[in-house]
C-alpha cells in the first residue's frame, strides 16, 4: 500500500510538471500578447514608438491604396493646425515621375513571368504533394487532428504577387496585391519551418580552407504559412543603434533583419521594384517554429537560456555553437520576412557573378580595385558590350552605395526576360551597417563607366529636393512596418549624403565626357527582347 501511495504521488507530481510547463509555454505567450496588442517583448528598443498610423495599416490592408499613395501618414498638418492634403511620401508617388508608362510597353502573355493557368495547377499539385506527406508525418507519431487539408486559394496574395510579376519589375506600381501580401506575412499563422537550402549544403559539406562567414552568424529559416505561402526568416542579430566595428571585413559581418526591411523600401521609393516584398515581424518562436517544424535537427538545437528565453542556432560543421544562438524574450523574436519567388520549375533564374566582385579573402585585391580603366574591359565582353546589362549593374551599384553593402557578388535574372531583363536584388542584409563610413569603392561601376539610365537619374535628382527629400520619404515609409523605428536617425541622413555623392559623381563624368555619352536614355529594343531568351539560356 505505501508503493502504491507513493505512485500516486509521483504520477500527479508529473502531471503538475506537465500542467506547469504547458501553462509557461504554451498560454503564457497568449495571455501576453493579448496584454500588449502591439506583440512587444519588454526591452524591446522599439516599443512604443511606432507610429498608429502604422497600426492602422497592419490592422487593415486596404488602407493602402493603388500606387502606394496611401502609405504612411495619412496628413500632415501646418502651423495653423490645418491638414494638407498629403505626406512627403505621398507627393513623391503621385509625381508624374512615378505615373508616367514604362517602357518598353507590356504587349502581351511573354512579357509576364507566369502563365497563369500552369502556374496554377503546379500550385495545386504542390498543396496537395504537402497534404500527403503532412497526413503520413502525423499518422507515424500517432496524432491525430480536425483540421482539414490545405486548399490553394488563387486569390492568395502570394499567388497574385507571382502571377503580376512583368518584365518591368516584381510587382507594378498599381498592384494592390504588395500591400496584401506584407499585411498577410506579418500576421498569417505558420504551418511549417525548415532551414534554407544554404544551411542544409553546409549541414552536407564544407569546405573549411575557404574564407566564409559561420553558418551560425547568419542563421535564416524558410517559414509557410497557413495560405500556403513562404518567406525567408532572418531573425534579429544586432540592435539598430550597433554599428559594424571597423576592423570587420564584410564577408564577416552580421545580416541584419532590420536591412532586409529598409532594403525593400528603399527600392521600392526608387522605383526599382527589384526587392520582393519585406516585413517586419515578432515571431513566438515555440509555436511558430519549434512545434510546426519537422526537421528534426532544427529541433534538436533549441533549448533555453539560463535568463529563460527560448533559443535556438544553425547546426553546422563549425563554429556553430550556442554563443550564436538567437534567443525570443521569452519567446517572441523579432525578424525580417522575404516574400518567396516562383519555384525554379517554373520561373528558371540565372546566376552571375557581378564582374564588380570583391576579393572573400583577407588581403586579396579584384582587378577592378587596381585598375581604373577596368570598365574599358567589361565593355567589351558579351552580355555587357550589347544589352542594358551594364546600365543594371549601375543601378545595383548605386542601390548598393546607398545602403552600404559591400556584399553583391552575384546577381540573379529571370532567364524568360533575356539579356535586358531587371537584376534581382536579393540577399540585402549586410546593408545599414555603417551610417558613419561611406563605401566610395562600392560606386565603382558608375565611376568607371560614368553611365545612368536617364529614368535613374531623374529619380535621384527628385529625391534630392526639399520637398521629397529622401530622408523624409524613407522615413515614413518604413513607418508602415511593425517593428518602427526601422533605421536609427543616423541611418537615414547618411541617405541623403550619400545621394549627394552620388549626383557629384555623375556631374563628374558629365564634365569629362558630355551629357551625351554619361546619361542613357535607354530604347524599347524589340530585336533585343526576341532574341534575349535564346542568348541567355544557350
Amino acid at each position: 500500500m505505501p508503493g502504491l501511495r507513493r505512485d500516486r504521488l509521483l504520477t500527479l507530481l508529473l502531471l503538475g510538471a506537465l500542467f506547469s510547463a504547458d501553462l509557461y509555454f504554451h498560454l503564457w505567450p497568449q495571455v501576453q500578447r493579448q496584454l500588449r496588442p502591439r506583440g512587444r517583448p519588454p526591452g524591446c528598443p522599439c516599443s512604443g514608438r511606432a507610429s498608429s498610423a502604422a497600426s492602422a495599416a497592419s490592422s487593415n490592408p486596404g488602407t493602402v491604396a493603388h500606387n502606394f499613395s496611401q502609405a504612411g501618414p495619412g496628413a500632415e498638418q501646418d502651423r495653423g493646425g490645418r491638414s494638407s492634403p498629403r505626406s512627403k511620401l505621398q507627393a513623391l508617388f503621385a509625381h508624374p515621375l512615378y505615373n508616367v508608362l514604362e517602357e518598353p510597353p507590356l504587349l502581351g502573355p511573354e512579357d509576364s513571368l507566369l502563365a497563369s493557368q500552369e502556374a496554377l495547377r503546379y500550385y495545386r499539385r504542390k498543396v496537395a504533394r504537402w497534404n500527403r506527406r503532412h497526413k503520413i508525418y502525423r499518422e507515424q507519431l500517432n496524432l491525430t487532428s480536425l483540421e482539414p487539408p490545405l486548399q490553394l486559394r488563387t486569390e492568395a496574395s502570394w499567388v497574385q504577387f507571382h502571377l503580376g510579376i512583368n518584365r518591368h519589375g516584381l510587382y507594378s506600381r498599381s498592384s494592390p496585391f504588395v500591400s496584401k501580401l506584407l499585411h498577410d506575412m506579418r500576421h498569417f499563422p505558420t504551418i511549417s519551418a525548415d532551414y534554407s537550402q544554404d544551411e542544409k549544403a553546409l549541414l552536407g559539406a564544407c569546405d573549411c580552407t575557404q574564407i566564409v562567414k559561420p553558418s551560425g552568424v547568419h542563421l535564416k529559416l524558410v517559414l509557410r504559412f497557413s495560405d500556403f505561402g513562404k518567406a525567408m526568416f532572418k531573425p534579429m542579430r544586432q540592435q539598430r543603434d550597433e554599428e559594424t566595428p571597423a576592423d570587420f571585413f564584410y564577408f564577416i559581418d552580421f545580416q541584419r533583419h532590420n536591412a532586409e526591411i529598409a532594403a525593400f523600401h528603399l527600392d521600392r521609393i526608387l522605383d526599382f521594384r527589384r526587392v520582393p516584398p519585406t516585413v517586419g515581424r515578432l515571431v513566438n518562436v515555440t509555436k511558430e517554429i519549434l512545434e510546426v517544424t519537422k526537421n528534426e535537427i532544427l529541433q534538436s538545437v533549441f533549448f533555453v537560456s539560463p535568463a529563460s528565453n527560448v533559443c535556438f542556432f544553425a547546426k553546422c560543421p563549425y563554429m556553430c555553437k550556442t554563443e550564436y544562438a538567437v534567443c525570443g524574450n521569452p519567446h517572441l523574436l523579432e525578424g525580417s520576412l522575404s516574400a518567396f519567388l516562383p519555384s525554379l520549375n517554373l520561373a528558371p533564374r540565372l546566376s552571375v557573378p557581378n564582374p564588380w566582385i570583391r576579393s572573400y579573402t583577407l588581403a586579396g585585391k579584384e582587378e577592378w580595385e587596381l585598375n581604373p580603366l577596368y570598365c574599358d574591359t567589361v565593355r567589351q565582353i558579351y552580355p555587357y558590350n550589347s544589352s542594358n546589362r551594364l546600365l543594371n549593374i549601375i543601378d545595383m551599384a548605386i542601390f548598393d552605395f546607398l545602403i552600404g553593402n559591400m556584399d553583391r557578388h552575384h546577381y540573379e535574372m529571370f532567364t524568360k526576360f533575356g539579356e535586358d531583363g531587371f537584376l534581382i536584388h536579393l540577399d540585402n542584409a549586410r546593408g545599414f551597417g555603417r551610417h558613419s563610413h561611406d563605401e566610395i569603392s562600392i560606386l565603382s561601376p558608375l565611376s568607371q563607366c560614368c553611365m545612368i539610365k536617364k529614368k535613374t537619374l531623374l529619380h535621384l535628382q527628385l529625391l534630392a529636393q526639399a520637398d521629397y527629400r529622401l530622408s523624409d520619404v524613407m522615413r515614413e515609409s518604413l513607418l508602415e512596418d511593425q517593428l518602427a523605428p526601422i533605421l536609427t536617425e543616423p541611418h537615414l541622413l547618411a541617405l541623403d549624403r550619400r545621394l549627394q555623392i552620388i549626383l557629384k559623381t555623375v556631374g563628374d563624368c558629365i564634365e569629362a565626357h558630355g551629357q551625351q555619352h554619361v546619361i542613357a536614355d535607354v530604347p524599347a529594343q524589340q530585336s533585343a527582347r526576341d532574341s534575349g531568351q535564346a542568348n541567355l539560356t544557350s
